[in-house]
């Protein structure tokens, strides 16, 4: 009885769990969890699993402080309120976000086509958040902000031109770069309002390391003019 109710308490996480309370890839967590930043165990199946508090615990230290008491973090993110105790529940706790507009859907795939790249994406930034608005090639919602090469793009007048990823000290210790999607190649562009705010980005990215030709990147300028317009129009 004694470890049911610890179970029901602070219910076992799947990889996707963990990364729906995270806000980040499952194979992020899947790398954290084999190197030991998140504590976990495998199953007979050679699933890993962990703790529910001890996700809570990394997402506290993430977002500026740890938290020692771990059921204390359990009770006060609301989470054991709005799931249930099942393994698969906690990944329907993922910060709600709409599907991809169309409209972005469009500019990212015609940027993944002019520039032959298999990963494109529109995004917009908050002082915390990257929030993808349309994409092709990958299956992310959004992300840190200091986890993402757009950060530094939205900093520059120029676009932002990464050949290796993995060769350039500010880049290569990001998620995406050490994990899945394994981004080696990186080209973004600010999208800017009418003020020359920068209110978001458009960029493509390879699995390899490249460079852009003129032409693609002259195209690729275009289409964040588009895309842009779009974003500004309404307030978006």
């Amino acid at each position: 009885m004694h470890r049911q109710a610890e179970q029901e308490e602070d219910p076992i996480l799947t990889t996707t769990g963990a990364a729906g309370i995270l806000e980040v890839a499952v194979s992020t967590v899947q790398v954290w969890m084999e190197e030991g930043r998140i504590l976990s165990w495998k199953t007979p199946g050679g699933h890993r699993r962990t703790r529910t508090s001890t996700v809570l615990a990394m997402q506290a230290e993430m977002e500026g402080g740890p938290v020692s008491d771990h059921e204390t973090a359990w009770r006060r993110s609301g989470l054991r309120d709005r799931c249930s105790t099942q393994v698969k529940a906690p990944a329907g706790c993922m910060t709600a976000r709409s599907r991809f507009e169309a409209r972005f859907d469009r500019v990212a795939r015609l940027a993944a086509t002019v520039t032959k790249s298999p990963i494109a994406l529109v995004s917009d930034l908050t002082p915390e958040r990257l929030w993808i608005k349309g994409c092709v090639g990958l299956d992310l919602l959004n992300a840190r902000r200091e986890w993402t090469f757009c950060a530094h793009t939205v900093e520059q007048t120029d676009p932002l031109i990464v050949e290796d990823a993995s060769m350039d000290a500010r880049f290569a210790g990001l998620p995406i770069v050490l994990a899945h999607p394994h981004v080696r190649f990186y080209a973004g562009i600010a999208l800017r309002d009418h003020a020359g705010v920068a209110v978001g980005t458009l960029c493509v990215m390879d699995r390899e390391a490249r460079r852009l030709r003129k032409a693609e990147l002259d195209a690729l300028s275009d289409l964040a003019a588009v895309a842009a317009h779009e974003v500004t129009k309404r307030g978006s």
